[in-house]
């Protein structure tokens, strides 16, 4: 069966794909490296004020929000979350600009956080978990709003 053009993904789902997918790993990478040595992690945070829920769901968030970036499933809540998590990070710990290497870090959860939410109004694209679920029948009208 021949395939249509319009069933064929476009240049822009193709860059969408590739952006989620590069948006993605350094949240992945970061949550997987906190979970692996959950100890040290816990005593990290502990240093900065932080408790150990903080801790697990900063792992948890990295992880399932860049899960569902990633793939495509639920991705605007997902770019959402990591924007805020971006926004959060950059102005509780990197403010002290005297620092060359604060400054970066703060600028680049900035970028981050604006390619997060982007990502979240554009949505993920053909090429994701979402769009084959809008193509279900009986959803519900508010999943499928979160869905577009």
């Amino acid at each position: 069966m021949m395939e249509n053009a319009s069933s064929r993904p476009r240049l822009a789902d193709l860059i969408l794909l590739l952006g989620r997918l590069l948006l993605s790993l350094i949240f992945l990478h970061e949550g997987w490296s906190l979970a692996v040595d959950i100890t040290a992690t816990v005593d990290i945070f502990a240093r900065l004020g932080l408790s150990a829920p903080v801790a697990l769901a900063t792992i948890a968030l990295q992880i399932g929000a860049g899960i569902s970036v990633a793939a495509g499933f639920l991705s605007r809540v997902g770019a959402l979350a990591l924007a805020l998590f971006c926004l959060a990070t950059a102005l509780l710990f990197h403010t002290n600009f005297a620092s060359q290497n604060e400054l970066l870090h703060f600028e680049k959860d900035l970028a981050i956080a604006g390619g997060m939410f982007v990502l979240a109004a554009s949505g993920a694209g053909s090429i994701s978990i979402d769009r084959l679920l809008r193509k279900r029948t009986g959803m519900h009208h508010w999943l499928r709003a979160v869905l577009s």
